[in-house]
C-alpha cells in the first residue's frame, strides 16, 4: 500500500483554507507540533502552546490567524484548526483492505442474509433472520444473534456481540469487547425474592455512531433503547434499557445513564458521570466528569456536583461538618424569625 503525500496547496484547497508560504512542500505525515518532523502536518489550537512554534520542525502548521502572527514557515489558516486538523489526518490514515466474503471458520445460519459485498471474518457467528449490509466489516470472533440488522458501510472491529434485535445503521463504528443489547436489568420483588422482567424489546443505533471499547448497552423491557445519528460514545459506558440519546450527544469513558433516562441533542457528559433513570435532559447541556445528575435538566448550560479533591484530613473534617448543614440551616432560619 502507498503511502498518502499531498502538497500544501492541495490540502488547502480541498478543506477551503488559507495558505501562507509554499503551496508546493511535500506532505506525507501528521504529528503534534512538539514532535512533528520535516514532511508532517502539526496543529496550534490552544494559543498557550504558541511558545512551541517557533521550534516546531514540522512542515506545515495549521492554525487561527491570531496565532499566525509574524510565525514563519508555511501554515494553513483555520477558523478550527483542531476540526480542520482531525479532517486532513483522516487522508494519512491507512486502514486494512477487507475482501468481501465469509470466512470459512464462519458459522452463519442459512437464514440470515450477508451482503455481497460484506466481510465476515474468522470466527463469526451470525444468528438466524440477521442481515450484514453492503460494505459490512464484521471482524473476528463477533457474534451477531437472532433478528438484528446491520445497515451498510458498518464496521465491528472485533468480539463484538449483538445480542438480539439490534438495529444499527449506516457507517456505525463498534470496537471490541461492547455488548448491545443484552437484557435490560429488570426485576420485581414478589414474596421476598426477585423475578426477572421478560426484555422483550431491542437496540436502534442511528447513522455515523460511534461505540467504545467493552461498552454496554441493554435493550429495553417492552420498547426500544435508542441512540440517534451521530452519538459518540466511550469506552466502558453503561446504557441501561429504554434509554433514548438525541443525535450529536458524547459521553466519556465509564459514564452511565440508567433505564429510560432521556438525554437531548448535542450533549457532553463527561467521565464518570452518571445519570439516574426516569430522567430528562434537555438539548445542549454539559455534565462535567464525576458529577450524579439527580434531576431532570430543563435549561441548556453546564452542570456539575460532587466536591474537589482536597488532603485527606480535610475532606474528612468537611465531610463531618456536611451532615451537621441542616442543624445549621434550622438554627439560622430560627434566629431570623426571633429578629
Amino acid at each position: 500500500m502507498t503511502p498518502p503525500s499531498f502538497t500544501s496547496g492541495e490540502l488547502a484547497d480541498r478543506f477551503g483554507l488559507e495558505l501562507r508560504g509554499d503551496a508546493g512542500l511535500r506532505i506525507d505525515g501528521v504529528a503534534t507540533l512538539a514532535r512533528a518532523e520535516a514532511g508532517q502536518l502539526a496543529f496550534l489550537a490552544n494559543s498557550r502552546y504558541r511558545a512551541q512554534l517557533a521550534d516546531s520542525r514540522a512542515s506545515l502548521v495549521v492554525l487561527r490567524a491570531d496565532d499566525a502572527g509574524d510565525a514563519t514557515g508555511t501554515l494553513l489558516v483555520a477558523k478550527d484548526p483542531y476540526t480542520a486538523f482531525a479532517k486532513m489526518a483522516a487522508l494519512f490514515e491507512q486502514k486494512p483492505v477487507r475482501e468481501p466474503g465469509v470466512h470459512p471458520s464462519a458459522v452463519v445460519d442459512p437464514s440470515a442474509r450477508i451482503a455481497p459485498g460484506a466481510h465476515v471474518g474468522p470466527f463469526v457467528v451470525v444468528g438466524a433472520r440477521s442481515i450484514v449490509g453492503e460494505g459490512s466489516v464484521i471482524g473476528p470472533g463477533s457474534v451477531i444473534g437472532d433478528d438484528c440488522v446491520i445497515g451498510e458501510g458498518c464496521e465491528l472491529v472485533a468480539r463484538v456481540t449483538l445480542v438480539t434485535r439490534v438495529r444499527l445503521g449506516q457507517r456505525v463504528l463498534i470496537h471490541p469487547g461492547a455488548v448491545i443489547g443484552a437484557d435490560g436489568f429488570g426485576l420485581a420483588m414478589d414474596s421476598g425474592h426477585w423475578i426477572k422482567v421478560p426484555q422483550l424489546g431491542g437496540v436502534v443505533v442511528g447513522d455515523d455512531c460511534e461505540i467504545g471499547a467493552n461498552t454496554t448497552i441493554d435493550r429495553g423491557a417492552l420498547d426500544d433503547t435508542v441512540l440517534e445519528e451521530d452519538v459518540r460514545l466511550d469506552n466502558q459506558i453503561q446504557i441501561g434499557h429504554n434509554v433514548r440519546i438525541g443525535a450529536h450527544t458524547a459521553m466519556a469513558g465509564c459514564s452511565a445513564a440508567a433505564g429510560s433516562a432521556r438525554i437531548g441533542r448535542y450533549c457532553l457528559i463527561g467521565g464518570a458521570a452518571g445519570v439516574l433513570g426516569h430522567l430528562e435532559i434537555c438539548d445542549r447541556v454539559v455534565v462535567t466528569a464525576m458529577s450524579l445528575v439527580t434531576s431532570s435538566i430543563t435549561e441548556p448550560g453546564e452542570y456539575s456536583s460532587g466536591t474537589p479533591l482536597t488532603d485527606n484530613r480535610t475532606w474528612r473534617k468537611n465531610a463531618a461538618r456536611f451532615k451537621q448543614l441542616d442543624a445549621l440551616a434550622r438554627r439560622v432560619l430560627a434566629a431570623d424569625k426571633e429578629t
